[in-house]
């Protein structure tokens, strides 16, 4: 039986530094979101010409929702140096899902 998880997915456009926004996310976003009730897994991709997305696997819907929530607040208090705010901000359930660990 496969266990059910939402993820939450935040696009962000006009990173003007991807390595310096990399850097940021990995030090100081990252054991903040990773400490959130639910969290799973946490990816941040850079998709170039300026545009990056986080994608947030947790427990519960709910704990996706208020993840979005935590991170427009963060991100907007303590990284608007390197990100402008998110772009578009999603939450849903994971409906198929494959890992080789």
């Amino acid at each position: 039986m496969k266990r059910k998880m939402y993820a939450t997915v935040r696009r962000y456009e006009g990173v003007q530094n991807s390595a310096a926004a990399a850097k940021q996310v990995d030090e100081k976003f990252v054991p903040l979101i990773s400490a959130l009730p639910g969290f799973v897994e946490y990816y941040w991709i850079d998709l170039g010409d300026g545009a990056m997305i986080s994608v947030t696997i947790f427990k519960t819907l709910s704990q996706a929702i208020h993840a979005n929530n935590q991170a427009r607040v963060w991100v907007d208090e303590h990284l608007s140096s390197v990100l402008a705010p998110a772009v578009r901000i999603e939450a849903g359930s994971i409906v198929a899902h494959k890992e080789t660990r």
